[in-house]
This record gives C-alpha cells, structure tokens and sequence, in this order.
C-alpha cells in the first residue's frame, strides 16, 4: 500500500482548512470564514515522526442538504472516509455538540476506521479545557482540545493519529510519478476528463461554471505509470473575477501549473480556441511545462472530410507559441480516445526531461550556422563560439557569442527549429540562454 491516507471531516466552518494548513505548512485549501468555501477534497502530503502520511481537507458534511452542491460535497467527504486509514474528527467546542456532529458521529462510527475527535478554537486554552467533557457523549473515545489558528494542542492530535496508523510497508517512498495539470477555462470537462480517468466521482461535476475552485490532486495508477492528476479551478476573465475566493482559485490554477510535469490544456471543441484559452495556455508555455492540447467534446462536433487537420490548424494559427505541442480530440463523456492520453504524457513528459550531450549539441549548433549565416550589423558579424545545456524541465541551453546585441530573435528561433529537428523535443518549451564569452 501508498503512504497512510488522513481524512479530516466535520460540518461546515468549524476550522478544517485552517488545521490541514498549518499540518501541511503551506496554506494550500482557501480559508475564509464561510461555511462551505472547500467544496472538494484537497490532498497534500506531510510528515510526524518520520512516517510520511497523505492528508484529506474535505468540504464541510450537510447532512441532510437537498441542494446540489451540498449533497455532492457530502458525497465527496463519503468517498474521504471510505479511502482514509484515519479519521480526524474535527468539531467546534464553542458551539458545543449540535445535532450535524451527532450524525456525522454515527456515519463515522459505521466506517469502523480509527477516529481521532478533535474539539477546535479552543484559543483560551485552560477556560476551554473545561467545555471538552460534553464530547465523550459522542462516543469516540478521548476528545482532543487545539486552536488551529493559536497551533494549541496539534502534537497530542498528531502523536494519536500517528499511533492509529497501519505498519508501514516498504513502497511507502517516493516514487518516479508523473504530475499532470488539467487546465483551461471553466465549464470545458476537465473535472469530467479525470472522473472518467479514475473510474469515480473524484471531483464535483456540475455544469455551473466555477465548481471546481481548489486545485485537487489524485493518484492514479495504470500499465503506463504513476500519475497525480491536479484537477484545477478554470479561469476567468479578469472582468468577471469579483469574489475573493475566485482570486484565490486563480493562483491556485498557477501554482498548480507550476507543480506540473506536463499540463493538458482543455479547449471546448465547440467553442474553438478563446482568448482565454490562450491566456491560460501562455502560463503554462511560459512555465516551461510540457503541454498536451486536449480538444474535448469532439463527439458532439459536426465533421465533414478533412474537418481534424482543418481544426488543427486553425488551433496552432491562434496558439503560434506552441506549434511544438500535439494535439488530441477526445471526449471526455464518452471516454473517446482518453485511453492515448498516457502514452503522450509519458512522451512530452520523457521530452520535457530530455538531456543533450555537449559534443552532439555542438555539431547541430555548427551545422545550422553552416547553413544560414549568423547576422551582422554595422559591419560586425556574430560569432557562436559553442553551446552546452544548463537545465531540463524544460530543455534549456546556453550558447556563448562574441556580442549578445548581435543575436536577433528571429536567428534565436531558427536555432530553436535546427535543434527541434535533429532532437524532436515535442511537447516542451526550448529555452536558449545567451551569454558572451567571459560571462559566468
């Protein structure tokens, strides 16, 4: 089995994200004093004692809800439950037990996991002390008073969740996972691309744009490799972006494209290639990742002979800067070519990482010049002197010159498309670095 999986569940607002922030130190799930603002399960991987362990922020469990969102955000805390090794039971000690905690006591009690029942907000730490005691009503052994917010009383939560975990197992470690970035912009079937993948409703799919407002991180495993696949809130239009909580799921988006790998860039078949998209597809370009540009819903496009190549075109005319990525159609709904997406991944992904070595590249770099002459300007001709790659993820090379102010963009792009042609480097930004010669 994979590192131990911790589910931190309760009704709405009583502190979830809060505690999953600061045990995972970063501020990861969007924190903000509404009930119901982490609607999905948001993932990240953290450590006690040595043993490295996955923690679960789920969106606050309603009961008894009949609204849409709320039942599948009760549906999606369900599937935390059924997936967790532990159980943190978060409850709120000014409010006291409320009948929400009753319920979600039994449903937890069914599950037959480990429970750790933690009272939170207990920031006047001796006074609160005393209000813990009504909790042993619930059934689920010794309450644990902290304040999230004051970091009171988490390593007595921490040594009990640690003492709850299963004996660890050899494949716990890291392992060689390639991490992939759903993006584009809201309402394409990104959430839909990655339920189909896993087989589950991993993540909330409504067709209201913006469900998606976290960044969601899921493990998946299959004859091709190891992925984590970061589901991501769709961006907007700066115009339409008026709540903070929107704001935040944007730097959600690019801080995921950061952590990626490879991102797939989702584009809406029936809508074509948006300025948004492109915005999007910029960040991803400009990150240096490796990129797949996913055309979903194809099934439902109206085709005639020749309508993928004309498509095709089409996408690379308004996305010039990544006429090195490929292109899939898919359908997301019917799992229509889904299956491929791996194989490309693991290809842009291998491009992505790619190494050159000195020699090699310096004989493509002389026969390009041998080809076309470097510029020259006001009587002085550039001179490259040799290249050598300073970095992957993406390719990046530097290439030593006689005078920087030399060096033209458009000779910078031919040498980018020699090196393209010998080395393929499909899938990946080729950065090229110049430096004059007595430059470190």
């Amino acid at each position: 089995m994979s590192k131990p999986i911790v589910a931190i569940i309760g009704k709405p607002n009583v502190g979830k994200s809060t505690f999953f922030n600061y045990l995972v130190g970063s501020r990861i799930s969007i924190v903000q004093d509404t009930p119901g603002v982490t609607r999905d399960r948001i993932y990240a991987d953290t450590n006690w004692r040595g043993r490295n362990f996955t923690l679960i922020d789920t969106a606050g469990i309603e009961p008894d809800s009949e609204d849409i969102i709320l039942s599948q955000m009760r549906e999606q805390a369900n599937l935390a439950i059924s997936m967790a090794d532990v159980i943190i039971f978060l409850t709120d000690i000014r409010q006291g037990i409320t009948a929400t905690d009753q319920e979600i006591a039994v449903m937890l009690k069914k599950s037959g996991k480990p429970i750790v029942l933690v009272c939170n907000k207990a920031d006047n730490f001796e006074k609160d002390r005393e209000e813990i005691y009504e909790f042993y009503n619930l059934g689920l052994g010794n309450p644990y008073p902290i304040s999230a917010s004051n970091a009171l009383g988490i390593g007595d939560v921490l040594d009990e969740i640690y003492e709850s975990f299963p004996e660890k197992t050899s494949d716990e470690d890291e392992e060689n996972i390639i991490k992939v970035a759903v993006i584009g912009k809201p309402n394409v079937g990104k959430s839909s691309l990655i339920n189909k993948i896993l087989g589950e409703n991993r993540t909330i799919v409504s067709n209201i744009a913006g469900t998606t407002r976290d960044a969601i991180d899921s493990s998946f495993e299959n004859e091709k490799g190891k992925y984590i696949l970061i589901d991501t809130a769709g961006i907007r239009k700066k115009s339409k972006v008026k709540e903070s909580i929107e704001k935040f799921s944007i730097m959600r988006t690019l801080l995921a494209i950061e952590r990626a790998d490879v991102c797939l860039m989702m584009i809406d078949a029936l809508e074509g290639v948006t300025d948004q998209d492109a915005k999007i597809a910029g960040e991803a370009h400009e990150a240096g990742k490796g990129i797949i540009i996913v055309v979903n819903k194809w099934d439902e496009y109206e085709k005639e002979t020749g309508t993928l190549e004309k498509y095709k075109k089409e996408i690379y005319s308004k996305l010039s800067y990544l006429s090195y990525a490929p292109i899939i159609f898919i359908s997301a709904k019917t799992g229509q070519r889904v299956n491929k997406l791996f194989d490309m991944i693991n290809h842009v992904n291998e491009q992505n990482s790619m190494r050159v070595t000195t020699s090699v590249l310096n004989q493509v770099i002389n026969e390009a010049v041998a080809i076309v002459q470097p510029p020259t300007d006001k009587g002085r001709r550039l001179k490259i002197f040799y290249g050598t790659q300073a970095s992957t993820k993406p390719p990046t090379f530097v290439i030593f010159v006689n005078d920087k102010e030399l060096f033209h963009f458009s000779y910078e792009r031919y040498l980018i498309n020699q090196i393209r042609k010998e080395f393929g480097l499909e899938g990946t930004p080729v950065r090229i670095i110049i430096r004059e010669k007595l430059e470190k």
